[in-house]
């Protein structure tokens, strides 16, 4: 019994903690005009291991079929007004 005890101690111990609020909404990116810019950080290029940020406004990264709202709480770098 001991052991079973140890081993789901175990288990558990290098299980990843997840946050109280998983299933809360990520944070918006912040409203702006049709010329306001979002830098995101984006994929480098390949054979590249530097990050790249790009900026653009919300009808680019639209075009590209990103949604600015979704990428900004993991992505999001900064706002050119």
């Amino acid at each position: 019994m001991a052991h079973l005890l140890v081993a789901l101690s175990l288990i558990a111990a290098t299980l990843p903690a997840t946050p109280a609020s998983s299933g809360s909404t990520p944070t918006p990116a912040p409203p702006g005009t049709a010329t306001t810019r979002y830098c995101l950080r984006v994929d480098p290029a390949t054979g590249s291991r530097i990050e790249t940020i790009q900026c653009r406004t919300r009808d680019d990264w639209a075009e590209l079929d990103v949604d600015v709202d979704l990428e900004w709480a993991q992505n999001g770098v900064r706002v050119i007004a």
